[in-house]
């Protein structure tokens, strides 16, 4: 049902000057330690991230969703901030990259995420190696775009109480209205460890809590978190835009696979956007889950089965030898169940996989496709795909859009194409994925309907 547009949702956003600043840790222990205090924050993350969102909702002990101003229509995300805030404080919102860093066509930024839902900005400045320079630094994010408000500053990795005062006082002598709200001190407990798509997943961290709680200590020592909580209040209502007028909208952002859908869930297959099974939950559906990775089957009366990116290299070899996953799959594609892979989904479906030392493991075979990590080879961006084929998302021709991230290298790849890619700049990257009956997918991570 549609739902009347009201007052703004309150919130805030997190960003920062470039990618490696620290905002994400700051986040997680700004969520920890507000959430100690006992509030209820909405946690959400700025673009097609799967990797900090786990780390968000473990911090506030909720959920987080993520909120793409590229993929996504206006209504789309105030519906979506809207119906995850029921209940909450306000929504604390990481941004992605640097401030005004987006798609290849410049679109879908941090900032462009703010002009729409009217959140202010506070800007988390990495200052190691400099004094009053970050002033100007700082002066320049906060003027560039007019449309978005730049409200508070938190200064990140700073050297020593000397260090931060000298750049608190060039920035009251040049920016006399921005407040300064925390000066965090640079710390080797503030860091979590990597991996080649972002950071080790949040439920293969062995000590995650106890670091939030550490990290949460830092954070309150350091920032004025009621200062930081108060800012949620400056939320403005956006300008109104060309397409914008009438209710926000409760349809899901891209239509069921089926009335019963069984999702794979575990390590291997951890990449699923919130907002995808909230979605189709709405719309009807009822999700089970299944982990391939303890060699579970999918349920035996779905008629639909989804299988979400993530790290199946990392696990080939358990996969390989997972029979009573594979015979479930094979049931239930004798049976007729539509089956969907995105990414590592997309690579189990293939008849093999060769991980990153050259062994080859068998897959399910169920779409002629073999991938390898042997040679790794980044595939990134924002992505728009035409579908070639009807599909519960909607009839053939329909435009959907997404992302790929992957390093994998496509060894064979015969059959019929899922799609048609586009790149965010609309550079055509021929066809993609593959349909093999009722099983079909791609690299592709779909995000919403265009």
């Amino acid at each position: 049902m549609p739902r009347e547009k009201a007052d703004p949702v309150p919130g805030i956003l997190i960003a920062a000057p470039s990618s490696n600043s620290g905002k994400t840790v700051i986040t997680l222990a700004l969520l920890r330690a507000l959430t100690r205090q006992g509030r209820k924050i909405a946690a959400a993350k700025t673009g097609p991230d799967y990797i900090d969102p786990a780390f968000q909702a473990a911090a506030c002990r909720g959920t987080c969703i993520n909120l793409d101003p590229w993929a996504m229509g206006r209504n789309q995300i105030a519906s979506l901030a809207a119906g995850h805030a029921t209940g909450k404080s306000f929504v604390m919102c990481e941004g992605v990259m640097g401030l005004f860093d987006g798609a290849a066509n410049g679109e879908g930024s941090t900032a462009d995420l703010a002009a729409q839902t009217g959140w202010p900005v506070v800007l988390v400045v990495d200052v190691k190696g400099q004094s009053a320079s970050a002033a100007a630094l700082i002066s320049g994010f906060a003027n560039f775009r007019k449309d978005i408000n730049v409200a508070a500053v938190i200064l990140n990795r700073v050297g020593s109480p000397r260090h931060g005062k000298m750049i608190i006082d060039a920035c009251a002598r040049h920016l006399p209205d921005l407040p300064i709200i925390g000066a965090v001190r640079r710390s080797d407990e503030l860091t979590l460890p990597e991996r080649h798509l972002g950071l080790v997943q949040a439920g293969e961290h062995p000590k995650l809590d106890a670091f939030l709680e550490r990290a949460a200590d830092i954070i309150a020592e350091d920032v004025d978190l009621d200062a930081l909580t108060g800012l949620a209040e400056q939320t403005k209502p956006s300008d109104p835009q060309d397409g914008d007028a009438g209710n926000l909208d409760d349809a899901p952002l891209i239509a069921p696979l089926g009335q019963r859908i069984a999702v794979a869930r575990d390590q291997a297959f951890a990449f699923c956007y919130p907002h995808i099974l909230d979605g189709w939950r709405r719309a009807g559906a009822s999700v089970t889950f299944f982990s391939p990775l303890a060699n579970e089957a999918p349920d035996p009366e779905c008629d639909a089965i989804y299988l979400p990116g993530g790290y199946p290299e990392l696990h080939a070899s358990t996969l390989a030898a997972a029979d009573i996953f594979k015979a479930g799959m094979h049931e239930a594609a004798a049976r007729d169940v539509l089956i969907y892979g995105e990414c590592g989904g997309y690579m189990t479906l293939g008849t093999d996989l060769t991980d990153a030392d050259g062994t080859t493991h068998q897959m399910l075979g169920l779409l002629p496709l073999s991938t390898s990590f042997a040679t790794r080879r980044l595939h990134l961006g924002y992505r728009e795909a035409k579908i070639g084929i009807p599909t519960p998302f909607g009839p053939a021709g329909m435009t959907v859009r997404g992302h790929e991230f992957h390093y994998a290298t496509t060894l064979s790849e015969d059959g019929i194409p899922f799609c048609r890619m586009r790149t965010a700049l609309g550079g055509d990257l021929g066809p993609a994925g593959l349909v093999q009956g009722r099983v079909f997918g791609s690299f592709f991570h779909v995000i919403a309907q265009s």
